[in-house]
């Protein structure tokens, strides 16, 4: 635990959830897992104090993991970054690969989106011509 009397730069943990969006508990379940690349202050009176890159890779964290990043390899990603320079190939790689992955995830979606806003024409043109009873008579379809 690294104890910090300047403050002046530093923000609360509650300060930080106001600018994130993260609940004050997943910034703590963040530190307490060791997802943070450096170590998170406390004030004299023993309460947390983030910098502003804490806050910032808060949220790069949580974009890593609402996107699917497994949390051991946020782990293994968070190692690389403290572990400094040299290593920036194997960061690169598990990025580029996440991002490929990410990319996939947004082609299905968008492939599951057409299907379902054709679908959502086909009702709405039948409610409108008052056929949509029909639309079950030879059963289900997906075309």
């Amino acid at each position: 635990m690294t104890v910090t009397t300047d403050t002046d730069a530093l923000l609360s943990i509650g300060e930080v959830s106001e600018r994130t969006g993260l609940p004050t508990h997943t910034l703590r379940f963040y530190e307490q897992e060791g997802l943070f690349a450096g170590p998170v202050r406390r004030n004299a009176a023993g309460r947390r104090m983030y910098s502003e890159e804490q806050a910032h890779w808060a949220r790069v964290c949580t974009k890593l993991r609402s996107s699917g990043m497994p949390l051991p390899e946020i782990h293994r990603y968070v190692a690389l970054v403290r572990e400094g320079p040299g290593n920036e190939k194997e960061r690169f790689a598990i990025l580029r690969e996440h991002e490929n992955k990410v990319a996939q995830q947004v082609a299905d979606l968008q492939e599951a989106l057409a299907v379902i806003h054709t679908k959502v024409e086909i009702y709405e043109e039948a409610l409108s011509a008052g056929t949509a009873d029909q639309l079950w008579r030879d059963g289900p379809t997906c075309d």
